[in-house]
C-alpha cells in the first residue's frame, strides 16, 4: 500500500517542512515501526499500518487504494497531518500537525449481510469511546450517530468523529479523527475540545492510537462473527449504553432541509434512531444532523 504522502516524509517520521517533527515537543511524531511492530500480527485483523507526514484525505486515499486493487482488509492508513480532511455532509476540517490522530481503515465484512453494514460507524464509536475511556482516562460519550464528546466545564464538546464510505462493492473505509493536543485557540469551533483539554493524563498518540485499533479490532471481529447481528454481539446494547443522545430533546435537521423534533428513545436494530414526536408517533431516523437541545432550566 502506498498511500499519498505531501512531504518527502521517510517512514512517516521524517517531515522536511520548516515545521520540523521536533518543532513542536509537545507534539512528538507517531512511529510507524513501533505501530506495526505492536499492531500486524499473524491472524490478526490489521495487515498493514502505513504512516504519512501529510495528506488531503485519509479516507479519500485509503478509498482509491482500495478501488486500484493496493490495499487489503486490515490495511490502516494515518496522517500526521490533513489538509482536506472531511466529516459528514462533506464538512471541511483541518488541524495542526500532529495535534491529533487521524486515520483511517479498510475492512471488507463479507460475512455479514450489507443491510448490516450502517452499524460499522456506530460500532467505531463504541469501540473510540472504549478505547478513549480507559487509556487516556476520560468519560467519553457517544453522539449520534458518530460524534465522540467529552464535558469540559460542564458542556458537551467535539472531541472527535467518525466518517463511513464505501470503498467498491466489497469494503468499507472507516475515518477516525480525535483531537489530542489541541489548545484553545486552535479549536475550530467552540464546541470542540480535546483530550489535553478535558484533562487527559495521556497525550501520547502511540498508545492511543494502539488502543483505539485493538479496540476496534475486538468489536469488530465479534460483530462480524455473529453475521452483523447488533444484538447476539452486544453492539446495540452498548452503544446505547453510552449514547448521550438518548433521553435528549433532540432536533433531527433532515435531507430536504426538512427538521423533526422529538425525544430519542431508542437506536432500533438497523442503527437508527428513534424519536418519539409531540404527535405521539415514533419516527425512526437513518441519516441527518441532531442537535441536542437545552430542557427547560437546563444551563
Amino acid at each position: 500500500m502506498t498511500p499519498r504522502d505531501d512531504s518527502d516524509a521517510n517512514d512517516g517520521r521524517d517531515d522536511r517542512r520548516d515545521d520540523g517533527p521536533w518543532s513542536d515537543l509537545d507534539r512528538p511524531p507517531l512511529n510507524a515501526t513501533a505501530l506495526r511492530r505492536a499492531l500486524v500480527r499473524d491472524g490478526g485483523l490489521w495487515t498493514g499500518v502505513e504512516l504519512v507526514s501529510r495528506t488531503g484525505s485519509t479516507n479519500s486515499d485509503l478509498v482509491a487504494l482500495a478501488a486500484d486493487g493496493k490495499a487489503e482488509e486490515g490495511a490502516v492508513l494515518v496522517a500526521e497531518e490533513q489538509d482536506a480532511g472531511r466529516g459528514r455532509l462533506e464538512r471541511q476540517w483541518t488541524a495542526p500537525a500532529r495535534s491529533g490522530l487521524f486515520f483511517s481503515v479498510l475492512l471488507k465484512p463479507a460475512e455479514v449481510p450489507v443491510e448490516r453494514w450502517g452499524w460499522l460507524p456506530l460500532l467505531a464509536g463504541v469501540a473510540t469511546a472504549t478505547a478513549l475511556s480507559r487509556t487516556a482516562g476520560v468519560d467519553t460519550a457517544l453522539k449520534w450517530p458518530n460524534d465522540l464528546l467529552l464535558t469540559v466545564g460542564g458542556e458537551e464538546r467535539k472531541v472527535g468523529g467518525i466518517l463511513a464510505e464505501r470503498a467498491g462493492n466489497d469494503g468499507v473505509v472507516l475515518g477516525i479523527g480525535i483531537n489530542v493536543t489541541l489548545r484553545e485557540d486552535e479549536l475550530p469551533v467552540p464546541t470542540a475540545t480535546s483530550l489535553a483539554l478535558a484533562g487527559s493524563p495521556i497525550t501520547d498518540r502511540d498508545p492511543l492510537l494502539r488502543a483505539v485499533l485493538r479496540s476496534l479490532e475486538r468489536w469488530y471481529t465479534d460483530w462480524r462473527a455473529s453475521g452483523g447481528d447488533p444484538a447476539t454481539s452486544r453492539l446495540q446494547e452498548t452503544y446505547a449504553a453510552g449514547c448521550a443522545t438518548l433521553g435528549r430533546t433532540v432536533r433531527a435537521e433532515l435531507p430536504g432541509d426538512r427538521s423533526l423534533v422529538g425525544e430519542a428513545v431508542a437506536v432500533d436494530g438497523d442503527g437508527r434512531l428513534v424519536l418519539a414526536t409531540g404527535e405521539g408517533v415514533q419516527q425512526p431516523i437513518g441519516a441527518g444532523d441532531i442537535v441536542h437541545l437545552r430542557a427547560e432550566g437546563e444551563k
